[in-house]
């Protein structure tokens, strides 16, 4: 275990168009983009493109979900022109129940970005249900326990994940390297590579009303656990709609470098004090605990008689693991944060 440097840009602005990206050039995009049809992003999405507002205005539901995903898959042209060969993409959205003078619906966003991403040429993979955990006493919507007038109340979200063209390949000795130090615990895979995840939603930290309104920061546990499925260390994660930079700070603990777009300018800020307010030990702490976890789970299977015994040995870590795989497997630990490097982009004429 060691320390390593990474890198971290945050662009304000719109990630539409992504110029100072080039082809071909990140490995994983990892993000949670504005829900089309929830409310508290309705004047985000109206700001791409006002006829969004006049559609809800004339009680049009459909068609204003049409126009808000059309401005969304702009961002997933994108994602396509600039992931690798081989790249992932990992997409945390939530489906939207909404009603229109007077008639409730839900609205599909997990399907939308299906079948955007699959029109872009993506192979969309399993995907994983995110249950989150609630201590909410009501599981409907509507009027209770009336026959034909309640609705089921949504308590999951989805992670759809794609990949660009075909697996990755690793052609180099330094590459196949780089994938052994970034493989995972043997338990870990069979948690993470579940298609059900029941995680506890993130609290908002925000301060600010008008801020925490648009911000539905997802927990951290979710991009940490997609960064080190999806990728190697040292690769760049792109997230198109940050927030509050809960991507970085997950790539950061990863030791992967990061970059971020954000819409809203009064995001700015937050993200830069998130990141660069958090101690090491905030950062050093996931590993702590991986590496924790992993031990009670060794000791706690060789209680067990039953089990065959662990043949395998990680000298980086100096503990014993169940595969050959594992045997390369290694942290670093966050030593300090740097100054990130901030951008504004110009209007576009």
């Amino acid at each position: 275990m060691n320390s390593a440097s990474t890198t971290h840009k945050i662009i304000i602005g719109a990630a539409q168009n992504m110029e100072q990206i080039q082809d071909n050039s990140i490995e994983l995009v990892v993000t949670s983009p504005p829900y089309p049809m929830i409310e508290m992003w309705d004047e985000i999405m109206a700001r791409q493109n006002p006829e969004i507002n006049e559609k809800l205005l004339s009680n049009e539901g459909n068609a204003a979900f049409e126009l808000m995903h059309q401005e969304l898959d702009k961002v997933w042209s994108e994602t396509e022109r600039i992931l690798i060969p081989g790249g992932f993409a990992c997409i945390n959205i939530g489906d939207a129940t909404r009603s229109i003078n007077g008639e409730c619906a839900l609205y599909a966003n997990h399907s939308q970005i299906i079948s955007a991403f699959v029109k872009f040429g993506f192979s969309n993979l399993p995907n994983i249900i995110w249950r989150k955990q609630t201590n909410a006493p009501n599981k409907f919507m509507g009027s209770g326990m009336l026959p034909t007038g309640a609705y089921v109340k949504l308590e999951h979200e989805w992670i759809s994940i794609f990949r660009k063209g075909r697996k990755r390949k690793f052609t180099n000795e330094t590459e196949k390297t780089r994938r052994r130090e970034s493989s995972f615990f043997w338990e870990e895979r069979n948690i993470w590579f579940s298609d059900l995840w029941e995680i506890k939603g993130a609290r908002q930290v925000l301060t600010d009303s008008e801020t925490r309104k648009r911000s539905t920061a997802y927990p951290l546990e979710i991009p940490y656990r997609l960064i080190n499925m999806y990728s190697l260390k040292n690769d760049t994660v792109l997230d198109p709609f940050t927030g509050t930079g809960v991507t970085a700070i997950a790539a950061i603990a990863s030791q992967r470098n990061s970059i971020s777009y954000e819409i809203d300018p009064t995001f700015s800020t937050i993200i830069s004090e998130t990141i660069q307010n958090a101690k090491p030990f905030f950062y050093n702490k996931l590993t702590d605990n991986r590496l924790f976890d992993h031990a009670t789970f060794i000791r706690e299977r060789e209680k067990n008689p039953k089990k065959l015994e662990i043949k395998h040995f990680n000298e980086n870590i100096n503990a014993k693991v169940m595969t050959k795989q594992e045997a390369e497997l290694d942290f670093h630990y966050v030593e300090n944060m740097k100054a990130l490097k901030k951008t504004s982009l110009k209007p576009r004429t």
